[in-house]
């Protein structure tokens, strides 16, 4: 028996998460929406169709009206309108029609994409998530924001479109490399600093059961992961007041991700936002030096970044001006009163984006010294 989990939209029950250990019971879940009868698209990309495409094909196979596969190539950097445009081809090559079905599996990247297509594919078809990574499972998958970046700028064109179903295989998170899994693990720290201080404790006590990627740990962290982000998307579905919580460290992480050219991972810049998020809190007084240091240092037996080279800081901040979450030319920035407690700030300066993008640079000068 999984474990479930509904998401209300409008204070009306909307979608279920569902929590497993594998796929055995994907196809009861996708026969409630009466697939037989409709055409089914797995979207994933080349690594996730590797690893889970045939599986995901060989379950719904005779079970559908038609099934067909769509891979495109792994990474951020394809996470585009002609990413999108490949599929809308595929899907009407295909005679998809509106009574017909999107599955998104695979990682943040291809819940994105999948949910955009969905949205805007004849004005709107019906899509499920299937997250494998830890990222999409513990964050990206939750919420209905789908979108694409547009040259280089993240997710800058999207939509809030729900998914009709979650579908996590938690067993999937065992697939993943160490790097992709600790980058996702940014995303879980996220919830426990911006809303749960007893479970970012909980992860530090559980330390040793993530990095063994025991199954009942992971299962309970994804589970209260998704929990926090629940509470935070039911409140504000389409980010007029609290969602941009879930924004902390991404400001600065975005613009870090844009300016390596995507060379690091997701997780790793949003860590790298986080401290610096966590260093503008002290200096503005809401965390102690202590606490500060602590929150900073925790991020390092994850096997998450607290520095970066070969970045310049005036780059950064110029970056952070083109983020999607300027409100009228100002930023709002997540600061933290206390872990567990994030609030929205509009009075970071740049002086003080730009000292801490300069707290988190590891320069050649300092290797030298």
């Amino acid at each position: 028996m999984a474990n479930r989990m509904t998401i209300n939209y409008e204070k009306k029950p909307c979608y279920d998460i569902v929590f497993a250990r594998d796929f055995d019971l994907l196809l009861d879940e996708l026969q409630v929406f009466e697939i037989a009868g409709r055409r089914v698209a797995v979207i994933c990309d080349t690594n996730t169709e590797k690893l889970f495409g045939e599986q995901i094909q060989n379950i719904l196979t005779g079970n559908c009206k038609k099934v067909i596969l769509h891979a495109f190539p792994a990474g951020e950097a394809n996470k585009t309108l002609d990413t999108v445009k490949e599929i809308y081809k595929r899907l009407i090559e295909e005679k998809f029609d509106r009574k017909d079905i999107l599955l998104a599996l695979g990682g943040g990247v291809v819940g994105d994409i999948t949910g955009y297509t969905a949205a805007t594919y004849l004005r709107g078809v019906d899509f499920i998530q299937i997250p494998t990574t830890l990222i999409a499972q513990s964050d990206s998958s939750i919420g209905g924001k789908t979108g694409v970046d547009f040259d280089g700028y993240k997710n800058m064109v999207g939509a809030f479109y729900m998914p009709k179903l979650v579908y996590m295989n938690v067993g999937a998170l065992k697939e993943l490399d160490d790097r992709q899994f600790y980058a996702g693990f940014a995303e879980v720290m996220k919830h426990g600093l911006i809303k749960d201080g007893a479970f970012y404790e909980w992860l530090l006590e559980n330390m040793y059961e993530i990095h063994e990627r025991d199954l009942g740990t992971l299962e309970e962290m994804v589970i209260r992961s998704c929990s926090v982000k629940k509470l935070v998307v039911e409140k504000d579905p389409t980010e007029k007041s609290d969602r941009a919580l879930l924004n902390f460290g991404h400001t600065i992480g975005h613009a870090i991700e844009k300016a390596k050219n995507f060379e690091m991972m997701h997780g790793e810049c949003i860590a790298l936002g986080m401290v610096a998020a966590a260093y503008i809190s002290w200096k503005h007084e809401c965390l102690s030096m202590d606490e500060y240091y602590e929150v900073r240092d925790m991020f390092v037996p994850f096997n998450l970044p607290i520095s970066i080279d070969d970045i310049d800081p005036e780059e950064i901040l110029a970056l952070t001006k083109s983020d999607k979450k300027m409100d009228a030319g100002q930023i709002k920035f997540i600061l933290l009163k206390k872990v567990g407690k994030a609030f929205i700030d509009r009075t970071v300066t740049d002086e003080e984006i730009l000292s801490a993008v300069k707290e988190i640079y590891f320069s050649d000068e300092d290797m030298r010294e």
